[in-house]
């Protein structure tokens, strides 16, 4: 009789316990209603990006004409509302001015030290929204940044062009280190080549007799060879 008393007595409490966390429940259920209906309106009205291209660095010598290119993709079709903006940053410098809009057909040059200096270079039509500055100076150094828009995609991360300007005749040219060892990673890999081929048609032709290994040793030879001599100029 006790046991029968102590399960219902437990019975009631849980049902209690039950009937509390409602409200509990049904508040935390409205808590979370504006989120779900705020998650559901985003999915119904998603903005999809633009993606903007530039080189990262851009070296140029002083006096000559710089051409900063930019391209783009973009999920909607180019319209008369794609618009291009052209910021400037100069090196030591906290803020950003832009110097160049084009939109509709139509370039708006700033009244900045780029003002008769600048052409447009682009063809939205190409998703190109590059641009020409003629006459490149010593301040022209700094960070160019390119920021494309094309409605209804309109949310971009801009491309960044860092340019230094340099004395005529000493632009950075591509280094003699890396041609040679470029030339020299794509002859052993043709001696390698060449050598397994060797061992695979001598196994081929004497699959039925008794096989010595010793292709099979050359090559593992040659091939340690290959790395020591890689090894060696790359030091």
């Amino acid at each position: 009789m006790a046991a029968v008393e102590t399960t219902v007595v437990a019975a009631a409490l849980t049902a209690g316990a039950r009937r509390g966390d409602g409200p509990r429940r049904r508040a935390t259920s409205a808590a979370r209603l504006p989120a779900l209906l705020l998650a559901a309106a985003l999915s119904l009205f998603q903005v999809s990006a633009v993606e903007v291209y530039t080189p990262p660095e851009l070296s140029v010598e002083n006096g000559t004409e710089a051409k900063l290119e930019c391209t783009f993709t973009s999920s909607e079709v180019i319209s008369s509302a794609a618009s291009v903006t052209w910021s400037f940053q100069a090196e030591g410098a906290t803020s950003t001015i832009s110097f160049f809009y084009y939109s509709n057909g139509k370039a708006y040059p700033g009244k900045d030290v780029f003002k008769d200096r600048i052409s447009w270079s682009g063809d939205l039509n190409k998703k190109d929204a590059s641009i020409s500055i003629a006459n490149m100076r010593f301040q022209d150094n700094g960070t160019y940044t390119c920021d494309v828009k094309n409605p209804p995609d309109i949310v971009v991360t801009p491309g960044e062009i860092k340019l230094r300007v340099v004395e005529r005749g000493n632009l950075p040219v591509f280094p003699l280190g890396l041609v040679t060892g470029v030339a020299i990673g794509g002859v052993l890999g043709l001696v390698l080549l060449i050598i397994l081929i060797v061992c695979v048609v001598y196994r081929k032709k004497n699959s039925k007799k008794h096989y010595s290994g010793l292709p099979h040793h050359l090559a593992i030879t040659c091939l340690c060879f290959c790395f020591v001599f890689c090894f060696v100029f790359a030091s």
